[in-house]
């Protein structure tokens, strides 16, 4: 498949291709991708995440392990060591021709991923190969080495159009040898793929590029990472980088995960199929371009579970969450895309904690979601038209349910079709003339 190059809208809230169609990211993580699958496995992988709607894999070209223990599928090494015996971002293992090294099998996922119409977020390295912190390192990236690393990939990836470059990795930019690493390897990733690429950097939990890079030049979107804690409002921090200045697009790239546990605690319970759509939804009406998906077993690739890391990879590309995503894409891509925007004011009233309410529009439909299924109340007439088609859409299923047709006027009490903790619905407000008919256009 023919895939064309990205860039921001006209208006800086989302991403298009080259010809203007709208692009919507739906992401998966999978950071260990390179590191951890075969050819085979690789292409298992992106084969069911296109046939579940996926369009963007996110994932680490020197992969998360510690890098002096850092082997693919094939125990070829993506850097060769220096005088000292240390990794040097410097000098990438290149086999000679004929041979199948570490590079040669990353290219082959790239061109993989694009035969089944995926995107990769790469990630040029995890953040603790400049700042350790609570990783596993060690801390080989300095300014200078980061600047020639970044070329050479910059380089080696100008010609593919599927990939988006995510810079960091988990660690905050928490001094200026930090910022400067990050500095060198965006400049030197810009200068060798002639600008090519869309770029961002992907932060710790709980956290936003916004705090460290905002007004960086080839920061083209903010990437979130809400985390993994429990009760995490993704949404406010969705709108508070949607309302700063200069606009950038803006996403959440790592929310809470199927399957992981609540706080990093086993004892505290697992993220359900419920966490993560809820997730998907809040941020998405709170003004985020696109979305990402993750589960706790396949970012790692695991094939031997454990009481933390409860199933293998290939169990957990089929659980729910991941398949339901599919529905959240086929929800946004079912109206116009450039013209929504966040609008809270649609609500006449609004719940505390876990069943408030998140709301969007476009000119002539409206996306409002209840996590619990409880009553919605709106505050029509901004809308355009003089009445207007209801419809409850839901979230597990993908299925339209026609909720009748009501005057643009007053206040109007929507009940969702049914109510619980597994109960989140949809209400999709259209303009009845306009020519929607459950998730389709006439």
């Amino acid at each position: 498949m023919t895939l064309q190059k990205l860039r921001v809208s006209a208006d800086k809230r989302h991403l298009v291709q080259e010809d203007g169609t709208p692009f919507f990211w739906l992401g998966d993580t999978a950071w260990e991708l390179f590191l951890r699958l075969n050819r085979e496995e690789a292409d298992r992988y992106l084969r069911n995440r296109a046939e579940r709607g996926f369009t963007v894999i996110q994932a680490i070209a020197l992969g998360e392990t510690d890098m002096t223990r850092a082997s693919n599928a094939y125990g070829k090494s993506p850097l060769l060591r220096d005088e000292s015996g240390e990794c040097d971002p410097t000098l990438p293992d290149l086999v000679p021709d004929g041979e199948y090294g570490y590079w040669d099998h990353v290219d082959y996922i790239v061109d993989r991923a694009a035969h089944y119409g995926l995107y990769i977020g790469m990630l040029p390295t995890w953040g603790d190969r400049f700042h350790r912190a609570w990783g596993g390192g060690p801390e080989v990236f300095t300014a200078d080495n980061a600047a020639v690393y970044g070329r050479w990939l910059g380089s080696r990836y100008r010609s593919r159009a599927n990939i988006i470059w995510i810079l960091g990795g988990d660690r905050p930019l928490a001094n200026r040898r930090h910022f400067g690493v990050i500095q060198a390897m965006a400049e030197a990733l810009r200068e060798a793929g002639g600008g090519a690429h869309l770029m961002t950097l992907h932060p710790d939990g709980g956290h936003t590029s916004s705090a460290w890079v905002h007004e960086e030049e080839w920061l083209d979107f903010n990437m979130i990472q809400s985390g993994h804690g429990a009760n995490v409002a993704n949404e406010a921090m969705v709108a508070s980088d949607y309302a700063l200045v200069p606009p950038k697009p803006v996403l959440d790239a790592e929310p809470c995960y199927e399957d992981h546990p609540v706080g990093f605690n086993a004892e505290n319970g697992f993220f359900d199929a419920k966490d993560v759509r809820q997730a998907a939804y809040r941020a998405l009406f709170a003004g985020a371009f696109g979305h990402t998906y993750g589960h706790h077993c396949v970012w790692p690739m695991i094939t031997e579970p454990t009481d933390y890391f409860i199933q293998t990879w290939q169990d957990a590309i089929m659980r729910p969450g991941a398949a339901q995503m599919q529905y959240v894409k086929q929800l946004m891509t079912s109206r116009p895309m450039l013209d929504r925007v966040p609008d809270q004011s649609l609500l006449a009233r609004n719940y505390k904690g876990s069943s408030r309410l998140q709301a969007c529009r476009g000119h002539d439909y409206a996306f409002i979601y209840s996590a619990n299924g409880l009553p919605i109340t709106v505050r029509l007439g901004v809308l355009s038209g003089a009445a207007l088609n209801a419809h409850w859409y839901d979230p597990r299923s993908g299925e339209w349910h026609f909720a009748g047709t009501v005057d643009n006027q007053g206040e109007q009490r929507f009940d969702p079709p049914s109510c619980g903790r597994q109960d989140d619905w949809v209400l999709v407000l259209d303009g009845a003339g306009k020519g929607y008919l459950g998730g389709h256009v006439e």
